[in-house]
């Protein structure tokens, strides 16, 4: 079924003859069952404003992106803006939806093409907005496009208080209008082209005049229905997992930004952050049975997922422990922080590699990394309860790195780990806790045996594994 949504109100006469022509559209009738309309009008805030004034686009922006997210959520397939001035802005909008717009300019290019000559010549009648803008010359370049010699004649005929906008179907507005079609017949043109929705409400009456005018609304929605849809890819955005720790996710965050190949802003990856520090404490469920952070993660990574998220990612290492079990109820991925670390040191540094852990508690004891490590071929060292000691000091101390700590004791417990681990024949060294890689900002490798020992920085991993996600998916 293809759902097919047009946003009303901007000219509310217009938009419900839109929607009227859409279904009676031919194919649309004889295939009832294949379609779903949907018409949205909201009150409009400006519908006051001088017309075409910077608020009044403005205004026509905000209102358009809202309507348009709102039909997000109803799976919508395609989308339809009987509005011409709006169709200025339609890059902007088609940007920050997923949903095709359909562009009326295309529908009458494609329409003018298969009926017209090219070098005809073609009357316009249309906003004084839309006249000085690009968009005319844009799409209709091939014709010769000539204008009626009282255009503000014309504006009065379908804006003024008593145009056709307001319900004036015939009377002065009608005779104005025909007025500037038969001045325009003179001039030699063939055709006339409204470039304004409303005037598709007395076209009927035009052709029983003899004016060869075109229905703007009725070729909009044709071209609407015989064209497949075609979705809008829109930039990759990441969903984070914000706060569990604070300072990690703003780490893990600049590691994005300083690995992403950008020249300038717009390069960037876009990232939502769902910084929920009251996420309970991973560790003290792994090894004290506390508070189950199950729901509140999945929580988060939902709200993500609605904000449009294309991938997940948790700067958390002890948080991987429920990744698995969350996972099956989302719909958008989570990339795996641990998975690809080990990836990262197998490709690297090659299987059967010793690999020493820096961990909490709660990470070594729900053995995420071990299960997955061992997977791929490597040797898992971890350090012994004295070290491991030293390890959550330096990690949950009062002076250690989630209290806001980078050097004296925390340095010092780590340093004494990470020793262990060299001594029992570590090649490597995981920062297995997403705050460990602050007490090493600079360090690649520590000093140790025969050569020098590795440091992993799984978030860094995880930084470069998102942006070769997000140009798979530029």
């Amino acid at each position: 079924m293809y759902k097919i949504a047009v946003i009303g109100g901007l000219g509310t006469l217009s938009g419900g003859d839109l929607f009227f022509k859409l279904l009676k559209n031919k194919e649309a009738l004889k295939n009832q069952k294949k379609y779903h309309f949907i018409f949205e009008q909201q009150p409009y805030s400006q519908i006051e404003s001088a017309l075409y004034t910077e608020q009044d686009i403005k205004s026509r922006k905000f209102y358009t992106f809202s309507i348009c997210k709102n039909f997000e959520q109803k799976d919508v397939s395609k989308i339809l803006l009987p509005c011409f001035a709006s169709h200025s802005f339609l890059d902007e909008l088609q940007k920050e939806t997923s949903i095709s717009i359909v562009n009326i300019f295309d529908a009458i290019a494609d329409y003018l093409n298969s009926k017209v000559k090219k070098g005809t010549k073609i009357g316009v009648l249309t906003s004084n907005f839309v006249k000085d803008s690009f968009l005319l010359k844009k799409y209709f370049q091939d014709f010769e496009l000539v204008y009626p010699a009282n255009q503000a004649q014309l504006m009065d005929a379908i804006y003024g208080e008593s145009g056709i906008k307001n319900g004036y179907l015939d009377g002065l507005p009608l005779e104005y209008i025909y007025e500037a079609c038969t001045e325009l017949n003179t001039k030699g043109c063939e055709v006339i082209l409204p470039c304004v929705t409303e005037i598709s409400l007395i076209v009927n009456q035009l052709w029983k005049r003899g004016i060869p005018i075109i229905d703007v609304n009725e070729v909009y929605a044709n071209y609407a229905l015989a064209t497949g849809n075609v979705p809008h890819a829109k930039p990759f955005k990441l969903g984070i997992v914000g706060g569990v720790g604070p300072s990690a996710t703003v780490d893990f965050m600049n590691k994005v930004i300083q690995n992403t190949p950008a020249k300038k802003d717009q390069d960037h990856i876009k990232m939502v952050v769902e910084q929920n520090p009251q996420i309970p404490d991973r560790t003290a469920n792994l090894i004290h049975n506390q508070t189950d952070p199950t729901i509140a993660l999945f929580s988060t990574c939902k709200k993500l997922e609605a904000a449009g998220s294309d991938a997940i990612a948790i700067p958390c290492n002890t948080a991987h422990a429920f990744v698995k079990e969350i996972q099956e109820h989302l719909n958008v991925p989570i990339v795996n922080m641990i998975t690809t670390t080990a990836a990262h040191i197998l490709k690297h540094f090659g299987e059967g590699t010793n690999v020493g852990l820096l961990a909490t508690t709660g990470t070594v004891q729900s053995k995420v990394y071990y299960n997955v490590l061992t997977d791929f071929g490597l040797q898992v060292i971890v350090p012994d309860d004295l070290h491991q000691g030293y390890v959550m000091e330096s990690i949950y101390g009062e002076y250690g790195v989630k209290a806001g700590y980078t050097e004296g004791v925390c340095k010092d417990h780590i340093l004494k780990g990470a020793d262990y681990l060299i001594e029992n024949g570590a090649q490597v060294i995981i920062l297995g806790c997403t705050e460990l890689p602050l007490l090493f900002p600079q360090a690649k490798e520590l000093a140790g045996g025969e050569k020098p020992v590795a440091l992993i920085d799984p978030t860094l991993v995880l930084a470069k594994e998102i942006v070769n996600l997000a140009k798979v998916n530029a």
